[in-house]
Order: structure tokens, then sequence, then C-alpha cells
């Protein structure tokens, strides 16, 4: 089976280390670099997360430091629901290799330009590097496969009434992605919050490998919803999720595009599932998904990871 190449770019955060390891040991896909961007918490902190991650993981996957801080907007984090570095709950060793010496952007460009097939951007934290990537080298668009990300919503949000936090944090960057032209896969909140592992899935992922056994120490200092609340939210792996098991979502075509100028909807996005503004559409938006596939899906993969 032919891989998929993707890059992943990433603000880890308690969910998104639970999909850098989905999409390290997924047999469907190659990851080619790693980005960070600050999001949860701060750059220093998501950067040396994700050394942290690959080395905890045993992979051989560059890590390249991304933006700090939003195109326009004041930095604002998530600290309060991923503790203050990140990843609470769990002590790592310290990383013993280093982040590639240039930003995130020109590897991302480099690895692009170079890559015999198309890249799939695989986009779990603020669209900033993305957007910055796209209007300092535009000729990248021509190999880039899609960009599937984790962002937005058809309803409410979570970092206000309106938005979602990743759309939120920069939304000037959402609408430049929104409006590259580039192919794109949504993944909203409307979805993710729907992706619970609960009690039973927790407990198999503890019991499978060190692996899951770091992910059970992690959820206890995660606020992201709890077990006995009813599950424990983990966003950032529906995209993962998604480019191996496509057929577990239900999905239309729409335009998309984010409000920015808002005082009370900044952030907004707007989702055209209508076709009310007869604009054409630009996203595959996700409006579902089967939630006990998907928690068989990731207690499969966790079974079968070699390490």
């Amino acid at each position: 089976m032919r891989k998929i190449s993707i890059i992943i770019d990433t603000d880890p955060g308690i969910d998104d280390a639970i999909a850098l390891a989905a999409a390290c040991f997924s047999e469907a896909l190659e990851v080619k670099l790693i980005s960070t961007v600050s999001g949860n918490v701060g750059i220093e902190n998501v950067t040396q997360n994700a050394l942290k991650l690959v080395e905890f993981y045993g992979k051989e996957i560059p890590v390249a430091k991304g933006s700090g801080k939003p195109l326009i907007k004041a930095i604002e984090t998530a600290s309060n629901i991923h503790g203050e570095n990140g990843m609470g709950g769990y002590t790592f060793k310290e990383p013993t290799r280093k982040i590639l010496d240039k930003h995130s952007i020109e590897a991302m460009k480099d690895v692009i330009l170079t890559s015999k097939e198309k890249i799939t951007l695989v986009t779990i934290g603020p669209l900033t590097n993305i957007a910055l990537l796209l209007e300092t080298y535009p000729e990248v668009k021509n190999n880039i496969e899609r960009i599937v990300f984790m962002g937005g919503s058809t309803e409410r949000g979570n970092y206000s009434p309106a938005a979602e936090f990743n759309i939120a944090t920069d939304p000037e960057a959402a609408k430049i992605v929104f409006n590259s032209k580039v192919d794109l896969v949504m993944l909203g909140l409307n979805v993710t919050s729907k992706a619970l592992l609960d009690v039973e899935t927790v407990e198999k992922l503890r019991v499978s490998n060190k692996i899951g056994e770091m992910f059970y120490s992690m959820f206890s200092h995660y606020r992201g919803a709890s077990l006995e609340e009813g599950g424990i939210h983990m966003h950032d792996l529906s995209t993962i999720a998604y480019l191996n098991k496509p057929e577990i979502f239900k999905t239309t075509r729409a335009f998309v595009d984010v409000e920015t100028k808002g005082e009370y909807t900044s952030g907004f996005t707007v989702v055209d599932l209508d076709n009310v503004y007869g604009k054409e559409p630009n996203a595959t938006v996700c409006l579902d998904v089967d939630v006990l596939m998907f928690r068989k899906w990731l207690i499969d993969l966790f079974e079968n990871m070699n390490i």
C-alpha cells in the first residue's frame, strides 16, 4: 500500500501528542516533518514537547520550530487545559535531538518542493505557519495534495460562543488558508467533540504499550472533559483518523470562510452548507463520525504498535 506523505503542523498539547503517536505508527502515513506553532502553550514549550515525543516514540522525524505568535493578534494559549508546559501528568527525559536550523516554513517549503509525490498538510494548531508558507512561497501549492485541519465548527465554539480555539487565535491566518485555493478538509469542533475516548477505550490503551501508559498518565491532568463526564475529547486525533479511515466520517462539500472583524464573531467559521452565497465549495466539511469505529481504529492501532 502506498503511504500518504504528510507534514504535521502542531502545538503539543495532550491531544496533539496522541495524534502524533497515531500518525507516527500508522501504516498508511509517512510523516516527513513536524512543524511547531504557538497555540496550546508557547512556542518554546511546544517545540520541546515535539522533540520529546518524537524521541519517546523512537522515530527519526525532523522537527522545525515555527511561529511564536499570530499574524496580528496578541498571543493566547490554552495552558489552563493542557498544563503550563502542555504535557501535564508525565515527565519525559530531556531530548538529545535538536530542531532543524531553519524556520518551519522554510523546512516545509523544502520538503514540499523536493517531494516526488504531493504532500498532505495536517494542521492541528492555529494556521499561522500555513498562512505564512502559502503567502511566502505560493509555488508550494502545486505540490500540496490537500490541507486536513482540526479547526472551526459548523455549530458553536469553545474559544467563544461563535469561534473554535485554533481558528480564533489567528483568524487572519485562517482566512488566508481558506482563500488559498488549496483543497481543504475541515474537522471541526462539531465532529471532534463527539470523538470521545470512554473508560473502556482508555483502559485498553493503558495496557497496550508504554505509549498507552504515558497517555493514561496525561489524561488525569487534561481538562478536555473527563471519563466521569462521558469521555475525553481527542480533537486533533480526528485528523489522523480521517486519513486512515475516511469512511467513518460523514462529509459534504461546502464553501468555508472565516470572520475576522466582528466584535463577538471574530474567528467564526462561515460554513455555507446550504449554498446561500452561491460560491464554489473549497472544503470537504466533516459533519459526523462513527464513534465506535473511531475507538476501534485507535485501539487496533495501539495494540499493533511495534514499540
